[in-house]
């Protein structure tokens, strides 16, 4: 339930919806007074358009990333633990659902971590969207079959990233206090917030940063992609505030 009342309300916090909301708005003044229903319209494509563009999604995500650091410098951890970023379902080509291409960059990296340090790994994540296979199972799957590393702990009953943090810290009990997380860099800032509420010393391990090869005029044009980059700039600025009321209330 609380998946989906917080989802609810980060899509209607998003760009996408705060146009709507902003032409909904329109529509009843122009329903009323048709001569003024086009500033709202106008309003709609100011916040619209720039939201549209690589340009700017790329500098909001940028915002919340965290500085790229090399966490094997840091030898202190514990464990590994990476978050699931999505499912793939019913993949043809799989026989079965499997992990999505977010989760799968970060399954790379954790192996990569794996490899460098020698630490154990936990993989996270439940079935939020009611798939029939939680989503660490797959994370598990993957990370053998397709790197060759073996999974120590697998939470598979999480519904977002705070319960995440709250399972993780069950399965690991009290035997593991620093981790190192493995998290896309947009997501970082409210992962870390997360399990450092729960307990854990974060050695933060981001990667899927915001980067460009060059800017081009296209990156000053309309996107559907950009305009998802963006709402995820939103997204995350919305469940930090949740958090951190959560937080702040012993929730």
């Amino acid at each position: 339930m609380e998946f989906l009342i917080f989802k609810s309300v980060s899509l209607m916090l998003e760009p996408l919806g705060i146009a709507l909301i902003i032409l909904l708005v329109a529509a009843v003044v122009a329903w009323h007074r048709p001569l003024s229903g086009w500033k709202p319209v106008l309003l709609a494509l100011v916040v619209l358009y720039p939201l549209s563009t690589q340009y700017v999604a790329d500098q909001l995500l940028g915002l919340i990333e965290p500085a790229p650091r090399d966490p094997a410098a840091d030898r202190s951890g514990q464990a590994i633990v990476v978050l699931g970023g999505g499912t793939y379902f019913n993949a043809p080509e799989y026989g079965g659902d499997t992990v999505g291409s977010r989760t799968l960059l970060r399954l790379r990296y954790a192996a990569h971590l794996h490899r460098t340090l020698g630490k154990p790994v936990l993989v996270a994540g439940g079935a939020p969207e009611g798939g029939p296979v939680p989503e660490a199972e797959s994370m598990k799957r993957a990370l053998q079959r397709d790197f060759n590393v073996p999974t120590q702990w697998v939470e598979s009953d999480s519904h977002n990233t705070f319960e995440n943090a709250r399972m993780g810290r069950d399965q690991l009990k009290s035997t593991v206090q620093q981790i190192y997380l493995v998290t896309h860099a947009w997501h970082m800032p409210r992962a870390k917030l997360a399990f450092e509420h729960v307990g854990f010393t974060v050695i933060p391990a981001p990667t899927g940063y915001t980067r460009r090869f060059e800017l081009t005029v296209l990156d000053f044009l309309p996107d559907a992609e950009a305009l998802s980059d963006s709402s995820l700039f939103f997204r995350e600025i919305t469940g930090i505030v949740w958090y951190r009321l959560r937080a702040l209330i012993g929730y």
